[in-house]
């Protein structure tokens, strides 16, 4: 059974930046995706991005665009989450998803079947 355990959360000043990590442990991830997905207080879980164990293909959210970048380590059997130029509306619970996503739902939530617990992101001055 297949473990992902986020870290790298925080509070961070507005401009700043965060790198959250994506651990996964029982059993290496060596296909399907990756995917970074984050839900406020009060609204629901939205996408943020993606990318295949293959890290052929990249998918970002609108708002991820320019100021995200989501990597893997296959090595450390990691995926990776950079966030740029944070900003308050940024503000969320970040979670971390795998399974054998097709292209066309990496997007989706329902796309994954194993997820992490989730690491706060706080922006705020």
């Amino acid at each position: 059974q297949v473990q992902l355990v986020e870290s790298g959360g925080g509070l961070v000043q507005p401009g700043g930046s965060l790198t959250l990590s994506c651990a996964a442990s029982g059993r290496t991830l060596s296909s399907g995706a990756v995917g970074w997905f984050r839900q406020a207080p009060g609204k629901e879980r939205e996408f943020v991005a993606a990318l295949r164990w293959s890290a052929a293909n990249t998918k970002y959210a609108d708002f991820a665009k320019g100021r995200f970048t989501v990597s893997i380590d296959k090595a450390k059997n990691t995926g990776y989450l950079q966030m740029n130029n944070l900003k308050p509306e940024d503000t969320a619970l970040y979670y971390c998803a795998a399974g054998n996503t097709i292209w066309g739902m990496i997007a989706s939530a329902d796309g994954y079947s194993i997820w992490g617990q989730g690491t706060q992101v706080t922006v705020s001055s």
